[in-house]
């Protein structure tokens, strides 16, 4: 793959978890008054509503796709990573259910080798441990994280890895706005069916969370579209580790959740191994683009 798109996935990559986390802040702030599902309805409505205006013009061009049972299937996989993420805001805090979330980067990387025929390189390897690392410095096993509900982020990342891989093998042949589409109508129709029974009114002065969550959601969506569409899956997925550390700011300004010294530790060797997977990746590579 040529140099800059391999740069060009890692950046896309960076604003889709910068985006992704400001949205489950906004989220954490929701669940404490609201259902999780109808916060997730909010997320994924919003999004159609976005979509279906910006694309109106051609949405008919759009709804064509010669994978539709993988279209259902890979939407099916990001409402599950989610919905699975949302509910468990609600009992751990934002820091530790992204830390486990984003054990998702290990998944995706295997994964891209045995189902899509990525290279699994040394280097590659060493990103994905050294960060897989820095996560576990964060977590700590057995230190009071992994409770009951840590296997509401842990499902998230399952579903996450395989809506990543999912997303790879349609981009070679579709477009960004076609997954995007698919995305916000499929968990609009699943969170729809589910309201009548958990509808809590929405307060005025809560009203724009609501709308913010769905532009949030939607900005974020395409940017990881094009980043797993632009770039090889197993080359960007250890950027999804920084997630770790947007989530910790956020922590720190809306929900006093300051980190503690060995969150800071996992933090830097995060980014370190970022930093290295990026430079390794962009660095001696062909500068023509190889057959996939």
């Amino acid at each position: 793959m040529h140099q800059t798109e391999t740069t060009r996935g890692i950046l896309l990559m960076l604003i889709a978890i910068a985006t992704f986390t400001s949205m489950d802040a906004l989220a954490k702030t929701m669940v404490a008054d609201y259902p999780a599902l109808q916060v997730v309805w909010a997320r994924y409505t919003g999004q159609t509503v976005i979509v279906t205006l910006v694309f109106l013009p051609r949405l008919h061009q759009l709804l064509r796709t010669r994978h539709p049972g993988l279209q259902a299937l890979r939407s099916l996989f990001q409402f599950g990573a989610t919905a699975f993420f949302f509910l468990s805001l609600g009992h751990i805090g934002l820091a530790e259910a992204t830390a486990i979330t984003d054990l998702n980067p290990v998944l995706i990387t295997l994964g891209a080798a045995l189902f899509l025929g990525e290279k699994l390189g040394p280097r590659r390897l060493v990103g994905i441990g050294l960060s897989l690392v820095g996560a576990m410095i964060i977590i700590r096993p057995g230190l009071g994280v992994f409770q009951p509900a840590a296997l509401l982020p842990l499902a998230c990342a399952c579903c996450y890895a395989a809506f990543a891989l999912a997303t790879r093998y349609v981009g070679r042949s579709e477009g960004s706005s076609t997954a995007l589409l698919y995305s916000a109508l499929f968990g609009t129709f699943a969170t729809s069916v589910m309201m009548p029974g958990i509808w809590q009114p929405i307060a005025s002065a809560d009203l724009w969370k609501f709308l913010l969550i769905g532009a949030l959601g939607s900005v974020a969506q395409f940017f990881l579209i094009r980043a797993f569409t632009v770039a090889e899956a197993s080359a960007i997925a250890p950027f999804g580790y920084v997630g770790i550390i947007f989530a910790t700011g956020w922590g720190v300004l809306l929900f006093d959740e300051w980190p503690d010294l060995w969150t800071v530790v996992g933090a830097l060797v995060i980014v370190g191994a970022g930093l290295y997977v990026w430079h390794r990746e962009t660095r001696d590579r062909p500068r023509h683009p190889r057959p996939e």
